[in-house]
């Protein structure tokens, strides 16, 4: 997953908007946008927030400003707790080429001190999408953890997993059939990056993608069903 490698990718997937969404952390968003300049591929600057509520929430903007706002949030009400690269994995920083920068030595895989109605307040203010991530999934699934969506949370659509299509999750879940659903994209490995969700928009922004989201002024969306392949 260096910078590079997830550039190309998405170009020969032909994806034109990639947002980076790394767990409770906005270190490497530079290094992809530097990577991808002059590519024609638009790199949104996000975060997969943790809520107290061990929910996982997309948090998307049109500014590394707006991102690090947030960050600067989440620095605050993060647990200080110690990564175990040995359990957990390193959590690099890495420049547009692929090159070390640095290592997060706190545990980026907590969840921050902040409620989803909380964070969904910060990420508004911000101008950013607040999108609850794969909540039909047993782990970090809203769904799983709250068991509905709160009626006073202003989402900006939902997600669901990727093993299965919004359609099936209006059946199984009827408690969201009322919400826009959108397809998981979440990439870990390069296989991953299929761009699931196709956006009919006049500009890669935050504010165009909403008014898709929502079906307004002649903008909408539709999803792919995810393919599991190896590159």
């Amino acid at each position: 997953m260096q910078p590079p490698l997830i550039v190309s990718t998405a170009l020969d997937r032909g994806i034109q908007i990639l947002s980076i969404t790394d767990h409770n952390a906005t270190g490497n968003i530079a290094a992809v946008q530097k990577a991808a300049d002059g590519t024609g591929l638009t790199i949104l600057p996000g975060m997969e927030l943790q809520t107290a509520e061990e929910v996982h929430c997309l948090c998307i903007f049109d500014t590394l400003e707006q991102a690090h706002a947030l960050q600067a949030i989440v620095d605050r009400l993060l647990p200080p707790l110690a990564n175990r690269p040995d359990y957990f994995g390193d959590q690099l920083y890495v420049d547009e080429n692929g090159d070390f920068l640095g290592r997060e030595e706190r545990l980026l895989l907590s969840s921050v001190r902040l409620s989803i109605s909380e964070a969904c307040h910060h990420v508004h203010r911000l101008g950013g999408l607040f999108i609850p991530a794969h909540v039909d999934r047993k782990a970090y699934g809203l769904l799983s953890h709250l068991g509905f969506v709160p009626a006073d949370l202003p989402v900006d659509g939902l997600e669901v997993f990727r093993l299965s299509t919004p359609d099936q999750a209006r059946v199984k879940y009827p408690q969201i059939a009322s919400y826009p659903l959108l397809h998981n994209g979440d990439a870990h490995r390069l296989d991953q990056i299929q761009g699931t969700n196709q956006y009919y928009l006049e500009g890669p922004s935050v504010s165009e993608i909403r008014q898709a989201i929502f079906g307004r002024n002649n903008r909408f969306f539709s999803f792919f069903p995810f393919r599991e392949s190896v590159l």
